[in-house]
């Protein structure tokens, strides 16, 4: 029986007339119009003239694919959509991942889009496999493969924009050998009862024949189908032998000969059609808790999450102000209120799931880092999942904070995200900056999930002190030398650098690079943290029942 939240309502004193909130808000909307843009065109993939091609041949868009698979009314939350923005690549890096439900069941979709180098295996769709494949083995839900691909990427674009400089043959073979984890992994899944189904939609060449290969349950399509280690023409050079493509590795072969297909599909439709009774036949349940509350709509507007943050991020921001607006009825039971108030840490639960919340109101001091490692022990021996919501511009320095032992308190709270075994879920709101972002569970502390607000910014440190660190080396090197220090052309080099900095730092530069699944819309925050708990909840949550030393 669902019980309601009895925890205390957050009263809000955000003024949303004001013309900082205004400001701020118009800016989101613009950074959100340019997100939206890009989205138009990874949807466009290789262009109008492929889609044309294929749609002759009988084959749908590959996001029309996926739509056509999915639940009606079912959420798709995409992963790394930027991935490649910036480069030779088209946007979304050449293929499509995310999660949506399958006849009931959450699901992994990791698809090739053939309108892009013929679904070849760029360094991007590599990662974004690589990702899709993690997601549904942290989660322990199923992974569905849309094959359709040309191989390798033997072009290796060389992630510039001009792509005239050669690639180093190095990366390519890099590239190469990594690819063989893929495969690897795949099995992995399928040992830990983790349904692989794969549906193959056009030509498997090479090391993509192993994706049926390494399947659970393979969908072929009639005169579409193509799987072989080596085509025609290979195999004519290597043996002598002739042959056709449906002769050597078409659907009907493979189905009535070779075994390799499990079921035949007369079309792409009737393909997916198969593909969703093999789920539904799965009777697959989940394994983790269930929502124990009531779910409650926040009492405040998500509207307001668009003008809460500042391009500016000195601007003090209370992070109480964003859990309120995603959080059941707005309700948040703070721990230690009182204490090391720049971390904010309580509980609340998010569509009916119990959660706990960590927030930044300002920099990391040892007392903040102290309370946080003690309340995500506690989220742990209740075994509730943790949201991260990161406005972080680091630990504070100096020697007041050295001799407070900001280096020992802030370990504790590394070594407690590091411990934890409970779920992660991060959202970076503002800054993300040197090891606060470690504290604060950055991507590299095995979160569930990463995403980022359009007004995030992540770096080693802020532009303005990495450009001023630089000019003090300068500094310091040329009065050891002996050298005259240039002070004009030193602060053209400042701001120079500040502004590199700066550029850099931005969430869609980050995106594309994929360091995170995705840049989201403040408004879909709560939505998307809710679907992400259901997600874990496929599994069952165990808190950590030990830490690493705790040095006091």
């Amino acid at each position: 029986m669902k019980t309601k939240n009895i925890a205390p309502v957050f009263k809000s004193n955000l003024d949303a007339k004001t013309e900082e909130f205004q400001k701020n808000k118009a800016m989101m909307l613009d950074k959100i119009d340019f997100l939206d843009s890009l989205l138009d065109q990874a949807e466009l993939g290789g262009g109008k003239h492929h889609h044309d091609r294929l749609a002759k041949k009988g084959k749908l868009p590959v996001r029309e694919r996926v739509l056509n698979l999915l639940d009606q009314d079912s959420p798709f939350l995409e992963i790394s959509p930027y991935a490649a923005y910036g480069t030779d690549y088209t946007v979304g890096g050449g293929c499509v991942c995310g999660v949506g439900i399958v006849a009931g069941v959450e699901c992994v979709i990791f698809a090739n889009d053939p309108s892009v180098k013929a679904g070849a295996m760029t360094v991007y769709v590599g990662e974004k496999w690589a990702r899709a494949i993690e997601i549904s083995r942290v989660n322990k839900i199923p992974f569905i493969n849309f094959v359709e691909s040309a191989g390798g990427d033997l072009s290796m674009g060389t992630g510039s924009k001009s792509g005239q400089i050669p690639i180093a043959p190095t990366l390519q073979t890099t590239h190469f050998a990594a690819t063989g984890r893929f495969f690897y992994e795949m099995t992995e899944l399928s040992k830990m009862r983790i349904p692989v189904i794969s549906i193959v939609f056009g030509s498997s060449t090479a090391g993509g024949a192993y994706q049926p290969g390494m399947s659970d349950y393979n969908i072929f399509i009639k005169k579409q189908s193509k799987v072989f280690l080596a085509g025609p023409p290979l195999v004519k050079m290597a043996t002598g032998e002739e042959s056709d493509d449906e002769t050597l590795g078409g659907a009907e072969m493979h189905s009535n000969t070779s075994g390799l297909s499990d079921y035949l599909a007369e079309n792409e439709m009737d393909a997916l059609r198969i593909c969703r009774e093999v789920v539904s036949h799965l009777d697959w349940e989940k394994l983790g808790p269930k929502p124990k509350k009531v779910s409650e709509e926040p009492k405040y507007n998500k509207e307001d999450l668009l003008g809460i943050i500042s391009e500016d991020l000195k601007s003090p921001v209370d992070i109480k102000e964003i859990i309120s607006r995603i959080t059941d009825g707005s309700k948040f039971e703070e721990f230690k209120p009182l204490y090391g108030s720049t971390m904010v840490c309580g509980w609340s639960t998010i569509y009916g799931y119990q959660v706990g919340l960590i927030g930044n109101n300002g920099p990391i001091y040892p007392e903040a880092a102290e309370k946080a490692a003690t309340f995500i022990q506690l989220c742990n021996k209740r075994n509730i999942p943790i949201i991260f919501l990161q406005n972080v511009t680091g630990f504070l320095v100096g020697k007041d904070f050295e001799r407070q032992a900001i280096i020992k308190k802030g370990s504790q709270m590394i070594n407690a995200v590091s411990n934890s075994t409970v779920p992660h879920i991060t959202i970076i709101v503002g800054a993300s900056y040197g090891a606060g972002t470690y504290a604060m569970s950055g991507r590299a502390y095995n979160n569930r999930f990463t995403f980022l607000w359009p007004t995030a910014k992540i770096a080693v440190m802020g532009p303005e002190q990495i450009a001023g660190v630089m000019s003090i080396v300068r500094r310091a090197k040329a009065q050891r030398i002996g050298e005259k220090f240039d002070e004009k052309a030193d602060k053209e080099i400042v701001n120079m650098v500040q502004a590199a900095a700066e550029n850099l730092s931005h969430a869609l530069v980050a995106s594309s690079m994929m360091t995170d699944d995705g840049i989201i819309d403040p408004r879909d925050t709560r939505t998307v943290i809710g679907f992400c708990l259901s997600v874990c909840a496929n599994t069952t949550i165990e808190g950590a029942t030990e830490f690493g030393v705790f040095r006091l």
